[in-house]
């Protein structure tokens, strides 16, 4: 669980920094172009290498929120409950899934150490208002690529992300296991309770 938390933390790394008109851009071409772009400046920044979170934070806030829909995540990962919980508890389970998501991944995105990423290029979209962008991650020597899959679909606004597959590991379905099992323990407000508990423990981690 470590290793792929890690390994999605570096995938997120590379949708850091789209610019403001990379909106009209195709999916692979958004990232293929900017993802060269985050990692170096994930290698000159040092106040970032060397963890500084409340950085890290507002990085992520600021260039990777805008492009994930949080919402089509979490409906996912609720699976077959989300039609259970209410408008106030659906808005309440993305804020915490989002926070998690975000104060998770954010303890790992220092961990990039040199690895390269491959876009493989779409050969058409035509009208598809959905894809897949598939990447490689080529570590250092002796190790095995990983490749990682960015399940993507067209907004008004953009391309936006709502899973993530890591050599074949999807990042809804890893946390569809967990959401299920609160769910039957303590119902959707169980779920919620365990989710901003989880954030407040990683909160206070971080203060230390």
């Amino acid at each position: 669980m470590k290793k792929f938390l890690g390994i999605i933390a570096l995938i997120l790394s590379g949708l850091l920094a789209f610019p403001a008109w990379s909106t009209n851009l195709p999916p692979d071409r958004l990232v293929d172009q900017t993802v060269q772009e985050v990692i170096d400046i994930i290698r000159k920044d040092e106040a970032l290498k060397n963890g500084n979170k409340e950085k890290m934070l507002d990085l992520i806030e600021t260039k990777i929120l805008p492009h994930f829909n949080f919402h089509r995540m979490t409906q996912l990962a609720m699976g077959q409950h989300w039609s259970k919980a209410s408008s106030e508890q659906q808005t309440k389970l993305v804020e915490e899934f989002r926070t998690l998501l975000v104060r998770t991944y954010s303890n790992a995105l220092t961990s990039y150490q040199d690895e390269t990423i491959k876009v493989n290029p779409i050969p058409s979209l035509g009208e598809n208002t959905e894809t897949t962008v598939r990447t490689t991650v080529i570590q250092g020597k002796g190790k095995e690529p990983i490749p990682i899959n960015y399940a993507m679909e067209r907004k008004p606004e953009g391309w936006k992300v709502f899973d993530v597959t890591v050599a074949g590991v999807s990042l809804v379905t890893n946390y569809r296991g967990s959401f299920n099992s609160q769910v039957r323990k303590g119902g959707v407000e169980g779920l919620i309770k365990a989710l901003a508990d989880k954030n407040k423990s990683l909160e206070q981690k971080e203060k230390k």
